[in-house]
């Protein structure tokens, strides 16, 4: 299993797309800005078939060091949640480990 970066997606896409790497990189951006500008805001966001990401609130709890065993108190914080959407948990399922 190997990593992606945001450059070969946009090379990735400039290529199918046939459109500049510069164009490409600048949709991308915007789009990964307007994805961190609605989270923030708390707000749901739903692309069909894909997923759907929520912020959901963790509660605050005691944790420890694993170092010094000092039980440490992490406050309460938002976390962002993805649920899969039907076409990625197919093509996911259907793929052999």
């Amino acid at each position: 299993m190997s990593t992606i970066t945001k450059k070969e997606l946009v090379d990735r896409i400039a290529e199918t797309t046939q459109t500049k790497h510069s164009t490409t990189k600048a949709v991308i951006q915007c789009f990964l800005d307007q994805v961190i500008t609605e989270l923030a805001q708390g707000n749901r966001l739903e692309f069909r078939d894909f997923g759907v990401f929520d912020v959901r609130m963790r509660a605050a709890r005691a944790a420890q060091n694993p170092k010094t065993l000092q039980r440490v108190r992490v406050p309460a914080k938002r976390a962002v949640k993805f649920k899969m959407g039907r076409l990625m948990k197919q093509k996911l399922d259907s793929q052999p480990r």
